[in-house]
């Protein structure tokens, strides 16, 4: 035995700690995932389905969405962090416009271009940002003070955005409209009228020129897009619907049309209003034993937004690192960024797909532009941790 003295090993090196590994979206479930919310038909009013089983989606991957109730059957999910404030919530509506035909509404995939009703406007939107917070959740980490906010009604009367803007307030808000994923930091305001006209039902044969709603009606239609036409070639109306009643052979009774006008923000609404009302009442005199007149249904300021603030920054940040110009842009229709808007929040809408790939009936979006959709909207939660 040797007399030389043991030597001591050396002391074991603590253990670095280390963050929890970052999870990352997943592809595959992503595409998964939209191809399911596609495939379950959710128009306006008729949302449960698709809420089920985004609910149930959210639920699986440790995210309980809170059910805000909107009506007797309706429900926006909620998820809201725990214990702090929300700096910005993550905001997509699931409804869709009524389908075209229900017999080819369907989920078509054709390599990176998906098809199928609400795939642009916005199932790809809230299936990217559900993705990202799956993904929030699967990394071990705190969650960031963010909410998400799927809601109903948009593509009618905005109740679902109604509610939510009652019961919660977010300083800013990302909506998941299609952009094609640039920065929309202006929106549109948003005028819908109804034209009417009333008479009396007759035999047709006993027509007049003089006291048919529907002859006033498309007079008062004439009139007024004249006067847009020839002062306010910057804004877009549309003559959504006209209607009358009864149907036969008579003269109707009454008829209705719709008409949506969507104008810059720079545009003052109020002056509009009254240059409107004031056509409709230089052609009252024109008919004799009508009762007709313009009733204003939805008037919805426009905003811009400065290129400057938490969520602004944060989003050229992540811009510059994934390699995406950036272009903010002004957003031409509306949507519930203009609720938000006069609630108090500042609305970003930033979303994949195009607008004039939605409400038509091929409407589609490209898988490559929700995945980055995604990646955009988990960064983003990231940078706005304390």
């Amino acid at each position: 035995m040797s007399d030389k003295p043991t030597e001591k090993a050396p002391p074991e090196a603590p253990i670095a700690k280390t963050d929890p590994p970052e999870a990352s979206i997943q592809p595959q479930r992503l595409r998964k995932l939209l191809r399911r919310l596609v495939e379950i038909y959710s128009p306006s009013g008729k949302e449960e389905d698709v809420l089920e089983y985004a609910r149930n989606w959210l639920k699986r991957r440790g995210l309980e969405a809170h059910r805000q109730e909107v009506d007797d059957r309706r429900y926006n999910l909620v998820i809201s962090p725990q214990g702090k404030e929300a700096k910005l919530a993550l905001i997509g509506h699931l409804d869709t416009v009524t389908a075209y035909d229900l017999e080819t509404l369907g989920y078509e995939d054709e390599g990176d271009e998906l098809k199928g009703l609400g795939a642009a406007d916005m199932k790809g939107g809230c299936a990217a940002m559900m993705e990202a917070f799956a993904a929030l959740a699967e990394s071990g980490r705190e969650m960031p003070p963010v909410a998400l906010a799927l809601v109903v009604g948009e593509e009618e009367d905005g109740d679902g955005a109604e509610a939510l803007a009652q019961d919660y307030h977010f300083p800013w808000a990302i909506i998941g409209e299609p952009t094609d994923l640039q920065p929309c930091l202006e929106h549109h305001g948003y005028l819908e009228m109804e034209l009417y006209a009333r008479g009396h039902r007759r035999h047709a044969s006993l027509a007049s020129p003089w006291d048919n709603p529907v002859r006033e009606v498309l007079r008062l239609l004439m009139a007024i897009s004249g006067h847009l036409d020839d002062h306010h070639a910057e804004l877009v109306y549309n003559i959504r619907d006209i209607h009358s009643w009864p149907e036969g052979f008579m003269v109707p009774e009454g008829c209705n049309a719709w008409v949506d006008v969507h104008l810059p923000s720079r545009t003052p609404l109020g002056e509009l209003t009254m240059e409107v009302e004031e056509v409709v009442l230089s052609q009252e005199g024109n008919h004799s034993g009508l009762d007709m007149g313009l009733r204003l249904h939805t008037v919805q300021n426009g905003y811009r937004l400065p290129q400057r603030g938490p969520v602004v920054e944060a989003l050229k940040q992540i811009y510059q690192a994934q390699g995406l110009a950036w272009k903010p842009q002004a957003f031409p229709s509306h949507s519930d960024a203009n609720q938000l808007w006069a609630a108090g929040v500042r609305p970003i809408l930033l979303g994949p797909g195009r607008l004039d790939m939605s409400h038509v009936p091929e409407e589609s979006v490209s898988f490559s532009q929700v995945l980055t959709a995604a990646q955009i909207y988990h960064s983003l939660a990231l940078q706005m941790a304390p």
